[in-house]
Formats: C-alpha cells, sequence, structure tokens
C-alpha cells in the first residue's frame, strides 16, 4: 500500500448500507474500510442525498448493480486517501463528484463529454457508493470537483445527481432562452431543480404535477404558473392554453409513459423535449406521438448527468444567488433513518429531497 497516501481514515471498520437481495430490507453494517485504486481517492462523506435513482437500483432495475451492493450516488466530503497517480487532489480537499464519472481516455471523455462514457465509473451502481462513511471514487482527477468553503456538504450533495442532470437538462440540452416557456412534468427534486434553474435563466417554467403542496413549492422555486394533473381533462391543452401555443421546452422530470407521452405533446412547433426521469422495467418503452414529432419538427433529447468541468457554471450562479438548490433539502436524516427512506422513495410523499448527514 505505498501507493496511497492516506490521512486521518480511522482504525474502526465503517458503518455502510448494505443490501444482499434486490428489494431486501437494507441492513447497516460494519464493513472494511475502501481504498483507493492508483488513479483514485477515498472520500470521507460528508453528506449524500437519496435519489429515486436509488430506489430504482434497490429494485433491480438497474442492470450495472451486482450483489452485494452499498448504494448511494449524490455525495460530497473530504479526500482521505489517494492514489499516486492523482495529481489534481490531495489529503483535506473538499470535493464533490458527478454520479456519472468518465474514464478520461475514450473518444466521448476527449471530447468533453463524460457522462456518456462507455467506460463510466458511477458510484452507487457500477461500484459501491456512498450511503457509507467512506466511499471509494475511481478517475479522480477527470471527475472530481473542488467544493469552495461557502457551501456545505449537505448543499454540495444536492447538486450531484438532480440538479446537475437537470442544469445539463435545461441550459445545455435544451439551449433554454429568455423568456421561453418550459413545461416541468413532475415536481419532485429533478423537477424543483430544473423550474429554479429555468427561471434563473430568465424563462417562464411551468409546474405540473399532481400534489397541491408540491405545486406551491415549485411556485416558491420561480414557477410562473402550475398545473395539478389530477384536476385537468387534459395536461397537455392546460399547457397550450397558458403558453398560448404550446411551450418551447418540456421536461419529463418523473420518468413515466404519462409524463414522457404529456411533455412531447405539449410542445409548439419545433420545441425541444428533455428526457431526465429514468424509464426503466416496465416503463422503458414508453408510446410518443411520432406523427407531431415528425410533422412539428420536434427535438427529442436525454439528460445523463453533467461533466465535472461544466460545475464552475452551476457554481458560479450558486455563489451569485441565482439559484438556491438549500431550498430543495426537506430533511437532514442519519444513516440508519435512510433505509426506510430509501425503501419509500417511489411514494415521492412530501417535498424536497432528503440527505443523509449522520453515520
Amino acid at each position: 500500500m505505498d501507493h496511497i497516501n492516506r490521512g486521518r481514515m480511522r482504525e474502526i471498520p465503517m458503518k455502510a448500507m448494505y443490501y444482499e437481495a434486490f428489494e431486501a430490507t437494507p441492513d447497516i453494517r460494519t464493513l472494511p474500510d475502501p481504498t483507493p485504486n492508483e488513479d483514485g481517492v477515498v472520500i470521507a462523506v460528508g453528506a449524500t442525498g437519496l435519489c429515486r435513482s436509488d430506489w430504482h437500483g434497490w429494485m433491480g432495475h438497474d442492470p450495472d448493480i451486482k450483489l452485494p451492493h452499498v448504494p448511494g450516488h449524490e455525495l460530497a466530503g473530504k479526500v482521505v486517501a489517494t492514489g499516486r497517480g492523482v495529481v489534481r487532489f490531495k489529503v483535506g480537499d473538499r470535493v464533490t463528484v458527478p454520479f456519472v464519472s468518465g474514464c478520461g481516455h475514450c473518444a466521448e471523455c476527449h471530447s468533453g463529454n463524460q457522462q456518456v462514457c462507455p467506460n463510466q465509473f458511477q458510484p452507487g451502481f457500477t461500484h459501491w457508493g456512498s450511503f457509507a462513511e467512506y466511499v471509494a471514487i475511481d478517475y479522480a482527477d477527470t471527475n472530481l470537483v473542488h467544493l469552495p468553503e461557502t457551501i456545505d456538504d449537505a448543499t454540495a450533495a444536492s447538486l450531484g445527481c438532480r440538479f446537475a442532470t437537470s442544469f445539463r437538462a435545461v441550459a445545455d440540452q435544451a439551449k433554454t432562452r429568455p423568456g421561453e416557456w418550459i413545461a416541468v412534468h413532475g415536481c419532485g427534486g429533478v423537477g424543483l431543480s430544473a423550474i429554479m434553474i429555468a427561471s434563473a435563466l430568465g424563462a417562464n417554467a411551468i409546474g405540473i404535477d399532481i400534489s397541491d403542496e408540491k405545486l406551491a413549492f415549485a411556485r416558491e422555486c420561480g414557477a410562473v404558473a402550475t398545473i395539478n394533473a389530477a384536476g385537468v381533462a387534459d395536461v397537455t391543452e392546460a399547457v397550450r392554453e397558458i403558453t398560448k401555443g404550446g411551450a418551447h421546452v418540456s421536461i419529463d422530470a418523473l420518468g413515466h409513459p404519462v409524463t414522457c407521452f404529456n411533455s412531447i405533446k405539449n410542445l409548439r412547433r419545433r420545441g425541444r423535449h428533455v428526457q431526465v426521469g429514468l424509464m426503466l422495467g416496465e416503463h422503458a418503452a414508453p408510446q410518443i406521438p411520432m406523427a407531431q414529432v415528425i410533422g412539428h419538427e420536434l427535438e427529442i433529447y436525454g439528460s445523463h448527468g453533467m461533466q465535472a468541468w461544466r460545475y464552475d457554471a452551476m457554481l458560479d450562479m450558486l455563489a451569485a444567488g441565482k439559484i438556491a438548490p438549500q431550498k430543495l433539502i426537506g430533511r437532514r436524516i442519519s444513516l440508519e433513518e435512510a433505509v426506510p427512506a430509501l425503501m419509500a422513495l417511489d411514494k415521492a410523499e412530501g417535498t424536497g429531497i432528503s440527505v443523509i448527514t449522520r453515520f
């Protein structure tokens, strides 16, 4: 282990959430501390968010997960050990990491698109994740992001998946412009992030959900209008009425055949749909209004995480007060409390997101 620069990792083994079978109640176990690969680091986790993607993984919807498993992919903390090949980061650095990390060597990474790297590293999916006191992260120089001291761990962790993915969806994939209408289907963590980012970019956001509580929160995050999908005969017609012809941009932030269909259907001519919510399992092949896609020249995009090098733009907006991801944090919970919270993520009750801050 002479290639490892080790900081103050404790001598006792770490606590982690662990499951040996899909859909089985996870345990809190004592597991061996991770060690870094030559190009990787170990991070002492300061905070880690719960995300619907973690629920999909626990359900067995992600083929990359090999059992037994430690979930968790939205994280922030401090580097406590580095491999000898790591140049840009050292023990003691506060960092976060995109949940999709590139290898740094392939054609996609060389083009700056680490989020679609064919050899990608995903904590909590391809590897053990951050629902633990420590997590090992590969390809550190390519993927880690230095954190300013003004951003606390919980806020930084909340950026890691839903906020960064929404930032890429709204700003980079859809190229949302000031004055445009953007419809956001689903006002969970992803949707609220998209609304906040769209509003910061000068767009007019419409929040769509079946919960009045979430819709009220969407207005607090910048939505100029809201639609309760359970209270209207046709969501797409309601969007068309508000926007006088359809949305320029529409986001499916939930990942369901109904919201996916509505998000495309409610676009105006030459509108842009971005699919952010995962479509897995029985929802993997949704119906699409293809005649409208062709006849109205609609554009359909996916958004799968965001590259580490793009974090600066998001962090600059945060520092300037244009976005406030900390507003989306609903509960700060313990690792033990995260077990039932993970299992209930598909229920999507309450507003805001849960972040593990106590281990």
